[in-house]
């Protein structure tokens, strides 16, 4: 069994969003500059999280991304689960047919309990457990909340200086000084 990007890249953003979740919704290009994560890939793997439930949207300015669900109720598995990362060591993707028609692998067993101890270990790991860990690393985390937009009630009205003649009058007296 090998945990591909998908599944890497799904854990690490969960992570990134936990540490900044006080601060309000997080965005997903803050998240992808800080984790050097393609936007459009975040966007897809998001949309799978959010299908799931383990993340919410707000839209809007000052919108983004914060947890569906405490971080100690959210494990590894839920998060590897959601986007559609197999967790199976098994060559036949559990349906005991190795062989085809034969049957199955005299190994079966051996990569059905491997299998089996990924599960309980990776839903033995909480979200809330990794990002406790990042914190004792010393990881950094900014304080200070996205920055919304003011929005009032009464538009901005600019003076405009015009510097054209304003009637026929005006515009003659340019032709005629010319």
């Amino acid at each position: 069994m090998r945990l591909t990007t998908k599944g890497r890249f799904a854990v690490t953003a969960m992570i990134d969003l936990a540490l900044r979740q006080n601060t309000g919704p997080v965005t997903l290009a803050a998240i992808s500059q800080r984790q050097q994560i393609s936007l459009s890939y975040l966007e897809q793997l998001f949309g799978k999280l959010r299908r799931h439930e383990l993340v919410e949207s707000t839209r809007g300015p000052g919108g983004g991304y914060s947890l569906g669900r405490k971080a100690a109720d959210i494990t590894v598995a839920d998060i590897i689960v959601s986007v559609d990362e197999p967790i199976d060591a098994t060559h036949c993707g559990g349906k005991e047919n190795c062989l085809g028609e034969a049957g199955r692998c005299m190994t079966h067993e051996l990569w059905a309990s491997l299998n089996q101890r990924m599960v309980e270990f990776l839903d033995s790991v909480t979200l809330q457990k990794l990002v406790d860990d990042q914190i004792a690393k010393g990881v950094q985390i900014e304080n200070k909340p996205a920055i919304k937009r003011a929005i009032s009630s009464q538009p901005v009205v600019k003076p405009i200086r015009v510097n054209a003649p304003n009637s026929v009058f005006a515009l003659g007296n340019v032709f005629a000084k010319s």
